[in-house]
């Protein structure tokens, strides 16, 4: 639900009705007739409405739906205090067919569909077009039955995503130059109240969802999925067996067949078969040979509201044991990402040095260990020069005699009597199987920039975590650690997911593990991670970018040109002097 601050000035309603009557002979206009409205009469005329329709079409009684379940009982507690009036309230949904409607207003037909290419121009269709508050009096219809009717319309909005839902309208008699309509407050108030009830349902549709996946997965070593087209639920077998092709296929059957789409049932487009609730299961053969997912609806209410689904191996892979989960050093399907390690895992093909460099956290020792562990050196000596100077320079020399590979973390830390003997020791090695971490930060001197530029042609560029977003979804599961007997894997909701996504992790992979480790351990919720479980810092998103003195003018010019406007953009635009293509561009820029 979205409300104006101020209701523009309308026109005086008689030359409008004049107007309008000149517009239907076909006569020219006056100037002064609001652009939108003559706009509003053409679509009218081109969608073939006729101006004296007389009643509607044969009623066709809607569907229920999500809406509907939820407005239902707000609107049955409104409805006796319409009887003795002379207004009319009616829900449509976001196609704008009439989904109830009560009361004893003026052109009180039972119309069951409010769009323009029905009835031409009306306040139901005005807010569903501009997402906020609209009103239409009088000779601004297009039907001579509505020419003494007035009537508000107030989007219902969803509130997870803020999609238009529907609309909520009263209408009265004619109000001459009552500005808001009386009924605002009224049709302002139900929808909010509907917006209420959607939301109280959703969080118990979530506990339902979340209810019917822990009892599919309290068989050990089960792969099953929860989704309902805003939360995914994967667990750890699940996890390691599919795809993200194969996620994506549940996540489409999911948001075609879930809530919000009228539903009372699926539509199995495979082999079906009744489930001991009496919900319709289906099987669905899932891609890149990840097998095939046995698909429950779960109900909450009368209405499907998700999709469980078990995902069962290819026969010929039934014995197979439970895929490992990702490793962390190797996560990741980003191409700077891929192009990064595939470049890696390349050049440690051959026991030669190696150099990999980035951020702080960007993964790189873990990487390290697993190129040594692929080519067999599974026991390298390790030396970490941020623990301070080697105790005995003289064991790298005795280790590469013994042809055992040498992993140095924090070469930037290394001393400079360990950076000379370093490269003492790779002049006369050049081949040894060094592997060298390093972290880019003050200006590296003479001794260190020659080891730098010694292993420069057999280095590799680490990717910080900010460049590669995309890659969180797949280091999360990696990240988090395995979780007690019988209980589900961390999991995340999308809104929390797009907030880590947006964090810049100044830390990298780093920082990411922490937040996911502090998580799993002293999280007492039930159900996915939610985005206001999440830091302050990572909830709320890096900081707007902060405006220059010209930005800041040009974007105070056009809050004031839409203000003058009454949000009218095409006006607001013309009176700036810019095109409107231009002004929605900036409104995105500045966030407006």
């Amino acid at each position: 639900m979205t409300t104006t601050e101020e209701s523009p000035a309308r026109p005086a309603l008689t030359p409008l009705r004049q107007a309008r009557e000149r517009f239907l002979t076909g006569r020219p206009l006056p100037a002064d007739v609001p652009d939108e409205i003559v706009a509003a009469w053409r679509r009218a005329r081109f969608f073939g409405v006729r101006h004296d329709l007389k009643e509607p079409a044969e009623p066709v009684p809607p569907a229920e739906s999500a809406l509907l379940t939820a407005a239902r009982p707000v609107l049955e507690r409104i409805a006796p205090a319409l009887a003795s009036g002379q207004s009319s309230l009616a829900l449509t949904d976001e196609r704008l067919r009439v989904l109830w409607s009560a009361g004893n207003g003026p052109g009180d037909e039972q119309w069951r569909d409010l769009s323009e290419q029905q009835v031409g121009h009306n306040s139901a269709a005005l807010a569903l077009r501009t997402r906020r508050r609209a009103e239409v009096h009088g000779p601004e219809h297009f039907l001579d039955l509505w020419q003494d009717v007035s009537a508000v319309s107030v989007p219902v909005l969803a509130p997870e995503n803020g999609q238009v839902l529907g609309t909520v309208t009263v209408a009265s008699g004619l109000c001459t130059g009552c500005t808001p309509h009386p009924g605002a407050a009224l049709a302002e108030a139900t929808a909010t109240a509907v917006e209420a009830e959607l939301l109280a349902r959703s969080r118990t549709a979530e506990r339902a969802l979340l209810d019917a996946y822990q009892r599919a997965a309290a068989r050990p070593g089960a792969a099953v999925v929860a989704l309902d087209g805003k939360n995914r639920l994967l667990s750890e077998a699940a996890a390691g067996t599919l795809s993200p092709g194969a996620v994506a296929v549940l996540e489409r059957t999911a948001a075609a067949n879930g809530p919000g789409r009228g539903n009372t049932d699926l539509s199995p487009p495979y082999d079906s078969a009744r489930n001991g609730t009496g919900s319709a299961a289906f099987d669905l053969e899932l891609p890149d040979g990840t097998g095939t997912a046995h698909v429950t609806p779960v109900r909450h209410l009368g209405a499907v509201i998700g999709v469980v689904a078990v995902v069962e191996p290819p026969s010929d892979e039934a014995v197979r044991p439970h895929t490992e989960q990702p490793r962390t050093a190797l996560a990741g399907r980003s191409v700077p990402w891929r192009h990064a390690t595939a470049q890696a895992t390349e050049l440690a093909r051959t026991r030669e040095p190696l150099l990999l460099t980035g951020e702080r956290g960007t993964g790189k020792t873990a990487l390290a260990r697993e190129l040594l562990s692929a080519r067999g050196d599974l026991d390298p000596l390790v030396v970490d020069a941020a623990e301070g100077p080697a105790d005995d320079p003289d064991s790298w020399a005795k280790a590469w005699a013994d042809n055992r590979a040498i992993l140095l973390r924090h070469a930037e830390r290394l001393a400079q009597s360990d950076i000379a003997a370093l490269n003492s020791l790779l002049d006369e090695h050049p081949e040894a199987p060094l592997l060298l971490t390093y972290t880019p930060g003050t200006p590296p001197g003479p001794c260190l920039q020659r080891l730098l530029d010694t292993l420069a042609a057999r280095s590799v560029t680490l990717p910080a975590l900010r460049e590669r977003p995309d890659d969180i979804r797949e280091l999360l599961p990696a990240l988090a650690p395995k979780p007690a007997p019988r209980q589900p894997p961390l999991t995340w909701t999308l809104d929390a997911l797009r907030a880590l996504e947006r964090h810049p992790w100044p830390g990298n992979i780093t920082e990411l593990a922490h937040l996911v480790r502090a998580l799993a351990e002293h999280r007492r919720l039930a159900g996915p991670v939610r985005r206001a479980e999440l830091p302050d810092l990572v909830r709320e998103g890096p900081a707007a970018r902060q405006l220059s003195p010209m930005e800041s003018a040009e974007r105070t010019a056009i809050l004031e040109a839409l203000r003058r406007h009454g949000g009218n953009k095409a006006r607001a635009a013309a009176a700036l002097g810019i095109a409107r293509a231009t002004l929605y561009r900036k409104l995105r820029g500045y966030s407006l």
